[in-house]
């Protein structure tokens, strides 16, 4: 038994010890990559408990594209330059810089679908601002698609542009987190599914995508849904906590029953800001010029006036900041 267990053991031995000038040779021939990723943030997902576990979960995904990754964080409508080349067939609405929300009301052209083989707009001209165009949202969003069809749970999962309608599209700053200025696109599913991405573009290309999804199924779901998760619209990283750069455009967007007949939503000290009512969402935006803790304040009211929602009171909204 010691003479068969010696010769394992120098079996071993010798195994290790060609393996380590396989490796020693092979060391010099290894090429470092010539633009290495930088290590990507993952940020942990609060459980609400409005979801069912697993299909009701939000996920954080990045694509990795030339450029590098990054976390999305944040928007602005400061310096974010429209970065997506627009399509000369497309006519597309759009809303001047600055402006906020939008009524559920919108012109012809923008409550008609989209292109073919495109997502849908918006309800209104208002959820395209800072001088983004549709045709410069809807090439945004099928470019962050494509970039994320690399990776597992990537398009394959999140499907094709023409799944989606496009609710808000905004300027976008950069942060200690993932700097440099761009746009963000939000789109969603249809109600039911309560499925959503956020597409951030930088210089043109696609630099992440962030997916999550509001489970309306749900028992006990109010008649206003805000997935938490989504608040690389509305906050910049906590790593720049009381010093933002200001003014910040941001952005929030939930689901709404048929019954809500107005959302409005107040960030800071400013005015209330009225939300768009776009196919069971809603969508609102603002400009913040001031240093905040807490999250933005949601109230939604039926049509006699009703208050039936308040972010206040609710028990799975996270109110403040992180």
């Amino acid at each position: 038994m010691n003479g068969a267990g010696e010769q394992v053991d120098q079996e071993d031995f010798g195994f290790e010890e060609r393996m380590r000038e396989l490796l020693a040779e092979d060391a010099y021939t290894i090429r470092p990559s010539s633009a290495p990723y930088p290590a990507i943030r993952r940020r942990g997902l609060a459980e609400r408990r409005r979801r069912v576990a697993m299909t009701g979960a939000a996920l954080m995904t990045l694509a990795a594209v030339p450029v590098g990754a990054y976390a999305v964080a944040g928007g602005n409508g400061e310096r974010g330059a429209d970065t997506a080349a627009p399509k000369p067939s497309v006519s597309a609405p759009h809303s001047p810089a600055g402006s906020t929300g939008g009524s559920t009301g919108g012109s012809p052209s923008a409550t008609s679908a989209g292109t073919a083989g495109g997502p849908a707009q918006p309800a209104t001209d208002g959820q395209l601002l800072d001088g983004i165009t549709f045709a410069q949202a809807a090439d945004g969003l099928e470019e962050c698609l494509t970039a994320e069809g690399g990776s597992a749970g990537g398009a394959g999962d999140l499907g094709k542009a023409e799944d989606y309608r496009i609710i808000l599209a905004i300027k976008s700053t950069g942060d200690s987190n993932a700097p440099g200025d761009g746009i963000y696109v939000t789109a969603v599913k249809e109600r039911s599914a309560g499925s959503w991405v956020v597409c951030s573009l930088k210089d043109g290309v696609a630099s992440g995508i962030s997916v999550g999804s509001i489970d309306t199924g749900v028992p006990g779901t109010g008649p206003v849904s805000v997935d938490s998760n989504g608040e690389q619209l509305y906050q910049q990283s906590f790593m720049d906590k009381g010093r933002w750069k200001l003014p910040f455009r941001w952005g929030m967007i939930g689901t709404v029953e048929a019954s809500v007949a107005k959302v409005t939503v107040s960030y800071g000290d400013g005015d209330p800001v009225t939300a768009a009512l776009d196919h069971g969402w809603f969508a609102a935006a603002g400009l913040l010029d001031q240093q905040v803790t807490l999250a933005p304040h949601i109230k939604g009211y039926d049509g006699s006036g009703k208050l039936v929602y308040d972010s206040d009171q609710d028990g799975t909204y996270q109110r403040t900041l992180p």
